[in-house]
């Protein structure tokens, strides 16, 4: 009777899931479907394509200031340039100093925001996203690969080498005001899925030589003051600039809206708010520099306030390390994430491990054995500092370690699936994180976190990189049923908005399933185009092709997950999800 009991319960709790994935699978996208978006993906990376000779490149809908090209220091003006400022009514200026290190040169050092030089084609994500990012790009890179583009993925890792040598690192983007941050670290991912699928272009060593050295210097950023965790041994997010980024001037709300949310929520404790003069005196303004942000230099400072209240010169700190984490914003790290420096983070530290053992892969390709084994050495020392301190062996999951309390955060997030696709977890280890997706999928695919915060990158929502991170990094380790209907939801739902009104976007509800997104506070667009998207919509039809031609080599396989068990234990990890009573207190202010 017991067992009849949990039967009928395992099959009325997980009905509803399990038959939107199988009825998704087994109906499956018509070939005239598929072939409209692949046609779409196809054209669109032309649509999204910026050059120095395109008028189009020079556009920034974030800020409204006059547009003005940045070369480096020193630099020619290059003739494509030349005619773009004839054509395009655009200043070209040189930027005041060489630039070493990321922070050489500040936006503040500038009159004008600007664009910032680069010498080839490139792909942007699309909308108000209108130059190249730092991590967008790997995805679109695996896009412009599969879609036989590999040239252009060719010029924006060459871009990125220019990067590092003119502009101190690898930047969130090529905007003035982004000269303070980089991005998550995707460099030696981006080279090495292009020297492995070169297309028609010839990639000798002398290439191979020249990127392991550039990426050497990237490396290095993010393994120097300011990007150390404490003493961990662990890398933070870090963005050197001071106050609000001046891009949020075309979302006037966003500071404010934090500034509100803070007062409706007494209990929450932060260091996040001080009490001050809305309209400050020169004497104050002066002292609200230190305590807060410079007034007089930023707009964006000087409209951030409510009732006598401002943020914090420590919330500004974590608000900049967050936009250089890419999540902007989630609760992750604390409300809106405004302690994201006090972290080591799962995601950062399996992208550097993951760096290092291409670094050793790269160095044993060049003939270079000394240098293998010290980049497995330092891949072998972070391992065992991730495993110290961002591996929770009660729950089975790998979180975030606060190194200024000392203390693992117990935050669901999705990049605890990172380590799978880093390679760095156990079979032991992915063995128990496969067991917690239920925490995250959802019908339209996985959720950034089992949290509903109002802001975009916490539940309901699901992004195409960590989707894809997480898919593939399942199947790595074996689970491809796993993958397969990750991959069959995500792509589903693409597909399905795309169907609906012919775009694709940036994110999406994955409760829903579709692209109409409420977001409270933060980012309230769903942005069009999308680089990011595009790329992984291909990789998942290729995961999905690829596992249906295996199948139907060998249909008696069976996979590592095909086994029962986990759908009884998934039941027993409820327990650790976080009180749903504080989902209900820490939500939207009305």
């Amino acid at each position: 009777m017991k067992l009849l009991f949990r039967s009928l319960f395992l099959l009325l709790f997980f009905c509803p899931v399990l038959d939107s994935s199988v009825s998704a699978q087994a109906a499956g996208p018509s070939a005239t479907d598929k072939a409209k978006i692949l046609s779409y993906i196809h054209s669109s990376w032309n649509t999204l394509s910026r050059s120095m000779s395109n008028c189009t490149s020079v556009v920034d809908p974030k800020v409204t200031s006059i547009p003005v090209l940045y070369l480096p220091d020193g630099m020619a003006v290059p003739p494509p340039v030349s005619a773009m400022q004839k054509n395009c009514q655009v200043e070209v200026r040189n930027l005041p100093r060489k630039i070493a290190h990321m922070g050489d040169v500040s936006p503040s050092d500038l009159q004008e925001e600007g664009l910032l030089y680069l010498p080839h084609p490139y792909v942007v994500p699309g909308g108000r996203f209108n130059e190249m990012y730092g991590w967008d790009s790997y995805f679109i890179v695996l896009g412009l690969i599969a879609d036989h583009r590999a040239d252009l993925a060719r010029n924006m890792i060459e871009n990125f080498f220019f990067e590092i040598e003119n502009y101190g690192s690898i930047l969130n983007a090529n905007r003035t005001y982004y000269l303070t941050r980089s991005q998550p670290p995707f460099l030696t991912s981006m080279i090495r899925e292009l020297y492995e699928h070169p297309g028609k272009q010839i990639l000798g060593k002398a290439w191979l030589t020249r990127a392991y050295d550039y990426a050497q210097r990237d490396y290095s950023v993010w393994t120097t003051a300011p990007h150390l965790a404490g003493d961990t041994g662990l890398a933070r997010y870090f963005d050197v600039g001071t106050g609000p980024v001046p891009e949020m001037a075309d979302d006037s709300t966003y500071y404010p809206d934090i500034i509100r949310w803070l007062l409706f929520h007494p209990g929450v404790s932060t260091d996040y708010l001080i009490e001050a003069p809305d309209f400050p005196s020169p004497d104050q303004a002066t002292e609200l520099a230190k305590t807060s942000c410079n007034v007089s230099k930023s707009k964006v400072c000087a409209n951030a306030y409510v009732d006598g209240h401002r943020l914090s010169a420590a919330f500004y700190r974590g608000d900049r390390a967050m936009r250089e984490s890419g999540f902007d914003p989630s609760f992750r790290f604390g409300p809106f994430s405004g302690s994201t420096d006090h972290y080591a983070p799962i995601c950062l530290n399996s992208l550097l491990y993951k760096y290092e053992r291409d670094m050793a892969h790269f160095a044993t390709l060049l003939n270079r054995p000394g240098e293998a084994a010290e980049w497995n050495h330092r891949a072998a020392a972070r391992k065992a500092a991730i495993n110290k301190y961002l591996w929770n062996q009660k729950t089975g999951m790998f979180y975030d370690y606060d190194f200024v309390t000392n203390r693992l955060s117990s935050y669901n997030y999705i990049t605890t699936f990172y380590p799978l696709w880093a390679g760095l977890a156990s079979p032991a280890q992915a063995a128990a994180l496969r067991l917690h997706l239920p925490l995250f999928e959802r019908a339209g695919g996985i959720a950034m976190s089992d949290f509903d915060s109002g802001t975009q990158w916490d539940l309901p929502f699901g992004w195409a990189p960590t989707t894809w991170l997480t898919a593939k990094g399942l199947a790595q380790y074996g689970f491809t049923s796993d993958a397969r209907r990750i991959s069959t939801k995500f792509s589903g739902t693409i597909l399905d908005n795309f169907l609906r009104d012919g775009t694709i976007r940036e994110k999406y509800d994955v409760v829903s399933g579709t692209a109409n997104v409420e977001v409270s506070t933060g980012y309230k667009s769903n942005v069009v185009g999308f680089g990011w998207t595009n790329g992984v919509y291909l990789q998942m039809n290729r995961l999905l092709a690829q596992s249906a031609r295996k199948q139907a080599a060998s249909s008696s396989s069976r996979d590592r997950d095909d086994d029962p068990e986990p759908v009884v234990y998934q039941l027993r990890i409820r327990a650790f999800q976080r009180n749903p009573a504080r989902t209900t207190t820490l939500l939207r202010t009305p």
